[in-house]
């Protein structure tokens, strides 16, 4: 094979490497390489390496690393940043000693898969030693090596080690400003994260993205709907991150007007056929609103669904009180071979309580843990304690808690001992009251329940008693609340 026939090879062979089909001819592109004897080529096989990471095969990467007998320091960097972006990301280390014992010298391009594979393990005390092989081969001049050091110290709350860096580099792109600003956030110092936000000179999407969503994690929605108006009156365009942050805000504060004006945006924008994440948060939205119909119309438009879809619409039923069309909706999921989770058997146990359907409950909670391998949790059990002391099966409500593998919180007493009130059994509310108060002695109702079931049935050495135990554990009645005797 003549050079110049060779060269075109090579062209024909990058092509395909970075094509649409390539997932689907990475053996066929090996066999390329090996037919033209190309497989020797470090420059070639770098290429095909960083493909292999990019679609998440780097077991085949290796295959062929592994076989290769004269790999570079462009193979080797390669091989790193394909393990620090897929995984297993201890392999990125393991590569740079296999590295240095060949004595290659690293390069620029070599710490930042390192650091970002420190980053993605969480590992400070690992990243901390390659941060110190930087300084001592002088890599720390280098824009993208200061960055991963940035952002293995701020994602690992190291926020002293990550602003000391920070304020070491004589010009910080909005990349750094906005790992500084989320690190700040992570650790709950969002009024340091504000500040950082308010002295930026130049900000993007991100920038406003990282502090919305802090602010809607704490709690703080109108701050985060006031800060999305400033966003957009800058002039900065949401995307799927401030759709996905917002729509819940606007659900919380019952903003509907500009939940509406997020889905119009997201429409017309394509975000709604691209990102199933934004079709899930209107789904969510709009069954928040109470707006069921335009929830199911962005449902049934979704080309893509998944899981998550599937538990927005089922729980959103349930919070609107529609349960047995959630119960439909289950059914219809798995019909279609969508494999349900434990928060879809949350959602669709909830419809079961609001429906009052009691047999396709118990049948829903086998199911869960029989044929989808489910374990239950807390809230698994809260629904059905509530579904079975609502249809008055108190005794298989108490059993059920009795027999839990995790202790009962006082959300389970709670709901059995309403409907043991509503029942009418008071030996079983009683019981039930005694747990709240173990559970919750400082809680004043609970004291005052139980004295009134004593004093319903005349137990005034009871009720004097509570009185007693209240006063030991500095319990004070609030006032309005009844307490006989």
């Amino acid at each position: 094979m003549n050079r110049g026939s060779g060269k075109a090879v090579e062209r024909r062979l990058l092509h395909l490497l970075h094509g649409r089909k390539t997932r689907t001819h990475l053996t066929e592109i090996h066999a390329h390489f090996l037919r033209h004897h190309l497989h020797h080529s470090n420059q070639l096989l770098s290429h095909f390496v960083s493909v292999c990471g990019s679609l998440n095969k780097m077991p085949y990467a290796n295959l062929i690393f592994q076989q290769f007998q004269h790999p570079n320091i462009l193979l080797f960097n390669s091989m790193m940043k394909g393990y620090s972006l897929c995984g297993p990301y201890k392999k990125s280390l393991h590569i740079f000693t296999a590295m240095k014992s060949r004595d290659i010298m690293p390069d620029e391009f070599t710490f930042a898969p390192l650091l970002k594979a420190c980053t993605n393990l969480g590992d400070p005390e690992l990243g901390e030693a390659v941060h110190k092989e930087v300084l001592v081969l002088g890599f720390e001049r280098f824009g993208s090596i200061r960055i991963g050091i940035v952002e293995l110290y701020s994602s690992c709350e190291r926020m002293d080690d990550a602003r000391k860096v920070f304020h070491e580099m004589s010009h910080s792109d909005v990349v750094v400003w906005n790992l500084m600003i989320r690190g700040y956030c992570k650790i709950g110092n969002v009024k340091m994260g504000f500040q950082l936000f308010r002295q930026m000179d130049e900000r993007s999407v991100v920038s406003w993205n990282t502090i919305i969503s802090c602010l809607a994690q704490i709690g703080r929605d109108k701050d985060a709907l006031e800060l999305f108006h400033e966003m957009r009156d800058g002039g900065f365009e949401p995307d799927e991150a401030t759709v996905v942050t917002m729509l819940p805000v606007c659900g919380r504060l019952r903003e509907v007007e500009v939940g509406r004006w997020i889905h119009s945006f997201v429409e017309s924008n394509g975000l709604f056929q691209d990102f199933v994440t934004v079709g899930n948060a209107l789904v969510d939205f709009y069954c928040k609103c109470g707006d069921l119909n335009t929830a199911f119309l962005v449902f049934r438009k979704m080309a893509r669904k998944n899981v998550v879809s599937w538990n927005a619409m089922i729980s959103g039923v349930a919070f609107n009180g529609k349960g047995e069309l959630g119960v439909e909706l289950f059914d219809e999921m798995t019909d279609e071979g969508v494999s349900p989770n434990d928060s879809t058997f949350v959602g669709v146990l909830a419809c079961c309580v609001h429906a009052g359907l009691l047999q396709r409950g118990r049948d829903l909670f086998s199911l869960m843990f029989g044929k989808h391998s489910i374990n239950p949790k807390l809230e698994h059990f809260g629904c059905m304690v509530d579904l079975l002391g609502r249809s008055g099966c108190l005794k298989e409500a108490f059993d059920l808690i009795e027999t839990m593998p995790m202790k009962p919180n006082a959300r389970l007493w709670g709901a059995l001992l309403s409907s043991c009130r509503t029942h009418g059994d008071m030996e079983l509310a009683e019981r039930a009251v005694k747990e709240l108060i173990n559970l919750e002695p400082w809680n004043s109702g609970n004291y005052v329940l139980l004295s009134n079931i004593y004093a319903e049935r005349g137990d005034w050495d009871e009720v004097e008693k509570l009185r007693v135990l209240m006063g030991e554990n500095s319990v004070i009645k609030v006032p309005g609340q009844s307490m006989f005797g």
